[in-house]
């Protein structure tokens, strides 16, 4: 069993380590100041440039098919730059990918939705969630009514990422006699968004659908059949939540072994002190055992085999290590950490999403336990 990277793997994680603590660290600074004003985490222009650079670097669409013009890295690598993307809480990735339903879509659609998010002049954004259905997607209370040509959607989604910024949506909808379907919707077709404040940067959106009509052939994939990309798009990143969370607890593990060593108290580095070591012991476990479960999800995706479960335990795993780590670090840097001087404080906020977004704590042990005992996954297995 290897567990090493080949040569073009170690040479693409160390460039997109360099890439990151050259290009994008350095604007940490604004990033904070930016949020205590109340203004976007970066200027659009900072984010064009940024933006530019990724692409010259030659990783623009680490996940996009070739044949649209992406590097398709695959699962694996994918974790890795996240885990490397993560070192930083510059909200920036290396884009040019596309939501991964889109490809369900006819010629027109990616003519006029796919082909255009990838080159990054049109944003998307997946609703599913409503007031009263949140991991109970089945619950979903959004209605689609058939007009003659047209649809008519009514109903409201909330925290839904990117949707202030989104000009068009991935509305999951009851389409009568069908069921769950999906529908692409122009923001210029009548919904429109408001932003929900939060503890943290992530600033999601209410959309509000009245009376939008939407015409027949934006319905993406087949009546009926939204639940299934629903749930494709909602597991093809779940293992990429934790690979973001490692390469965060890493950096900040980073922090605090650095500060245990020059902080002092009763003559002493505090480095010294055995509460100290254990809290820095227990992270660096905790860190590493989420880093292979999130790498194990990932390799089951690469090779075709059911990731469910396994992105599941990763999904879980990864955000309580992230949540403790954060906690520990702060407690190691003191009131220190708990000052907007430092970035621990941040952390400890954007962090705490994690247990929450992308199915909670409380949904991934139900997932896992009903694995177990309706035997759809079992004990004792390595590599099946």
């Amino acid at each position: 069993m290897d567990f090493s990277l080949a040569t073009e793997e170690r040479q693409i994680r160390d460039t997109v380590r360099s890439f990151v603590e050259k290009e994008v660290m350095p604007l940490e600074p604004e990033v904070l100041r930016n949020e205590r004003e109340d203004r976007p985490a970066l200027d659009a222009d900072v984010l064009r440039d940024l933006r530019a650079k990724a692409r010259k670097s030659g990783f623009w669409g680490i996940n996009t098919p070739e044949e649209y013009g992406g590097a398709a890295l695959g699962p694996i690598m994918s974790a890795i730059i996240a885990m490397e993307l993560g070192r930083t809480f510059v909200p920036f990735s290396f884009g040019g990918s596309a939501d991964n339903i889109l490809y369900a879509g006819t010629e027109e659609q990616k003519r006029r939705y796919l082909l255009p998010t990838i080159e990054g002049e049109r944003r998307s954004c997946f609703a599913i969630t409503e007031p009263g259905a949140g991991s109970d997607a089945r619950n979903i209370r959004t209605r689609a009514v058939r007009d003659g040509a047209e649809w008519i959607v009514n109903g409201e989604k909330t925290f839904i990422t990117g949707g202030n910024e989104a000009d068009f949506v991935m509305v999951f909808a009851v389409a009568e006699p069908y069921g769950v379907t999906c529908f692409l919707v122009d923001r210029d077709m009548g919904w429109r968004s408001e932003p929900i404040p939060t503890m943290g940067q992530w600033g999601p959106a209410s959309l509000v659908f009245e009376d939008v009509r939407v015409p027949e052939e934006n319905i993406l994939g087949e009546p009926g059949r939204g639940f299934e990309l629903a749930m494709e798009w909602i597991g093809q990143g779940r293992y990429m939540i934790p690979a973001r969370a490692i390469g965060s607890a890493e950096r900040m593990l980073k922090m605090a072994v650095d500060y245990a060593t020059i902080r002092k108290s009763m003559g002493r580095a505090i480095a010294e002190y055995q509460a100290i070591q254990w809290m820095i012991a227990d992270s660096q476990v905790e860190i590493e055992a989420a880093k292979w479960l999130t790498l194990y999800a990932a390799w089951r995706v690469r090779e075709g085999l059911d990731a469910r479960h396994a992105s599941s335990i990763a999904k879980l795993n990864g955000a309580v290590m992230a949540n403790q780590v954060v906690d520990r670090v702060l407690q190691i840097h003191g009131g220190m950490g708990y000052t907007k001087e430092l970035p621990i404080e941040r952390w400890y906020r954007e962090l705490r999403l994690l247990r929450i977004f992308e199915g909670t704590d409380e949904i991934q042990r139900r997932t896992i336990a009903r694995n177990l005992i309706k035997g759809h996954a079992r004990l004792g297995l390595i590599g099946e």
